[in-house]
């Protein structure tokens, strides 16, 4: 059962919570009027419900220019967003029991490797507007991770995790749970951007996170030369 949530919290609105919880299921860059048309809502409204989520920091905008008209704004979950009250355990659950159950060992791992690598082509919001990197770190937000950027001088590009979502499998099962991140990480670059590279993958204590992608290519040298934690 959700816990319940405070009255200023900007979530304790069932309309506003129905758009949040899209735009994670989404995970990735989304357009007003396409978040209004999945649920059936006038795109002003929407717009409105939006305003208050970009205040309280749960989401961030970018506004792209058109050839005609007011620029659009495409809106993704903001890397550092904290919705308030507590989820349900159910599935926190289920993924400590699953992990405890994935057997250890080489052959095991390859396979849940390539499972990550599936479901991250399947994340992809290949069709979503923006840069594939944009695209990359709004996904990373969207699914929990806090990412934070810093590109060399060189192009590479170091995404630093600033949270764990799966903590407590990881703690089942750091092996099989770090297996699948990475694998799903390699999907995404996959789809988004199949002349990247991933290069580097360290996973560190998932209480304290810190997690390092490293990527080379195409997607990399896109990204903004200094650390942010806005696309």
């Amino acid at each position: 059962m959700d816990a319940p949530r405070r009255i200023d919290d900007p979530l304790s609105q069932p309309t506003r919570a129905r758009i949040f919880r899209l735009m994670g299921e989404i995970a990735g860059p989304v357009g007003t009027e396409d978040l209004a048309a999945r649920l059936a809502l006038h795109p002003n409204g929407v717009r409105l419900h939006l305003d208050k989520l970009l205040a309280a920091g749960l989401v961030v905008r970018e506004r792209v220019r058109q050839p005609r008209g007011r620029p659009r704004d495409i809106w993704a979950v903001a890397s550092g967003a904290q919705p308030g009250g507590a989820p349900p355990t159910a599935y926190a659950d289920l993924g400590r029991w699953l992990a405890r159950a994935v057997p250890r060992g080489r052959a095991a791992l390859r396979s849940v490797q390539a499972a990550g690598r599936e479901v991250g082509r399947e994340l992809a919001p290949v069709t979503a507007p923006g840069a594939p990197e944009a695209k990359m770190f709004a996904t990373l937000s969207a699914l929990g991770f806090a990412p934070r950027r810093d590109r060399e001088q060189d192009g590479e590009l170091t995404y630093e995790l600033g949270n764990c979502p799966y903590r407590d499998a990881v703690l089942e099962n750091r092996e099989a749970v770090c297996t699948l991140h990475r694998g799903v990480t390699e999907g995404l670059v996959d789809e988004l951007s199949p002349a990247s590279r991933l290069t580097g993958f360290v996973p560190k204590d998932p209480i304290q996170a810190g997690c390092l992608i490293t990527l080379r290519g195409p997607l990399a040298a896109a990204a903004p030369p200094s650390s942010g934690d806005q696309s």
